[in-house]
């Protein structure tokens, strides 16, 4: 029996045990999922939960609920691979053999690798939310502040949902609106990019509306240090700016197994194949989500659309064939714009975000890169499509490289 161990049960590794699980004879094949949490977090929903939208009910679930049941899932810490051998260590000393090994451990904030983000302030004016516990925090913080200087800043890139921070400013923008403060409340959003995003007429967009909400923005900011006593955040050129309360971005990295295994990078990604998704070192690995070191988003829809390629890439592999599959780089997501509407951008590797209509030309019915009631519904939706669609490895219908239908190129 060939043994298939996927190694984190968030996302990619739910969609690929389901995946993976329907398409395989069962009797020939054994899937093990290992994980050391037995939620399920949404972690979109994180964004919402400052500003009262969601509750902590509405963003986790036991992963089992989302597994097959022929799949075995063990809630255990990983020690390390050892990837010559084709072995899984457990904290516990368990082994666990594979002859095909899936990661998909995702990335994770690293608060203490900036200098006094933990000194003091931590969750008390100094808040991330990228966690469940610093979105909960935030939100209680919120409830009785009464204004002052609200800071967002991004430690360096890369991190995970690279637009949530501009989410974060324009819900920001909204709820102090409707608190009726909003002229209490200077807002500054710090970069280390040199604009509002990665891709020009993206940049373009979100510039404007950034103007428009008369958020003030900071850019080619290189976080060096936090000083809590005088609550500054400084930059590496000798920059300072100062903040009543501050909403962090910290470092992200891969799991610290992947240090200790030598799979990865000095960020703990791991080098991989960006068309076929297989590890550059290991024809027998396969790297899915954050955890690879492919050049595009770190988010759940880039998963989303991997995994379809991934799948069957591994499905060629495992008949003798070569993996003919190739991964475009295909991202969306909804960008929360406040006041009931979002943004949506669609692009892959070589094609940046463009206007036009979505997903079917003309009639759409969402709008590319212009904020529109639509998108926020579908924002909205994608909560319930996440846990019950996607997670379960169903297609969605939606190509899986990105199609240039309904955009306008000029």
């Amino acid at each position: 029996m060939k043994k298939i161990v996927i190694l984190g049960a968030g996302t990619g590794g739910t969609i690929m045990a389901n995946r993976l699980y329907k398409s395989l004879p069962k009797k020939d094949w054994k899937i093990t999922i290992i994980d050391n949490d037995p939620i399920h977090y949404y972690q979109p929903g994180f964004l919402f939960i400052p500003f009262g939208t969601y509750t902590k009910n509405d963003v986790i679930k036991p992963k089992a609920d989302f597994l097959p049941k022929g799949v075995k899932f063990e809630i255990k810490k990983i020690d390390r691979v050892e990837a010559q051998s084709n072995k899984v260590f457990l904290d516990s000393g368990e082994e666990i053999s594979y002859d095909y090994l899936i990661i998909t451990t995702g990335t994770h904030i690293k608060p203490d690798e900036t200098p006094g983000l933990m000194d003091g302030l931590w969750r008390k004016k100094i808040f991330d939310f990228y966690t469940l516990e610093g979105s909960l925090a935030l939100h209680e913080f919120f409830k009785n502040w009464e204004g002052g200087t609200l800071v967002s800043s991004i430690a360096e890139m890369p991190f995970k949902c690279p637009v949530a921070p501009l989410e974060f400013v324009f819900l920001a923008d909204e709820y102090f609106t409707k608190r009726g403060i909003r002229d209490k409340v200077k807002i500054v959003y710090t970069t280390p990019l040199s604009g509002a995003f990665t891709k020009p007429k993206c940049t373009l967009v979100l510039g404007d509306l950034l103007k428009e909400k008369n958020i003030e923005v900071v850019t080619d900011f290189y976080i060096e240090r936090i000083d809590n006593e005088t609550q500054t955040v400084h930059s590496f050129d000798g920059r300072e700016v100062k903040f009543d309360v501050l909403s962090f971005v910290p470092v992200n990295m891969g799991a610290d197994y992947i240090a200790k295994s030598g799979l990865g990078d000095d960020l703990n990604y791991i080098p991989t194949n960006k068309l076929t998704l297989q590890s550059d070192n290991f024809d027998n690995i396969f790297v899915l989500g954050d955890t690879s070191n492919i050049p595009t988003s770190k988010a759940g829809a880039v998963v989303h659309f991997a995994s379809e390629i991934l799948a069957e890439n591994m499905l060629s592999i495992f008949k003798g064939e070569k993996p003919a599959a190739q991964f475009d780089g295909h991202a969306n997501c909804f960008i929360e714009t406040g006041f009931g509407k979002a943004a949506l951008i669609d692009f892959n590797y070589d094609t940046e975000p463009l206007p036009g209509m979505y997903p079917i030309p003309v009639i759409g019915p969402m709008s590319l890169l212009k904020p529109s009631r639509i998108n926020h519904f579908g924002k909205l939706a994608f909560r319930w499509i996440y846990w019950y669609i996607l997670l379960k490895g169903r297609d969605l219908p939606i190509s899986t490289n990105m199609s240039m239908k309904g955009k306008k190129v000029n």
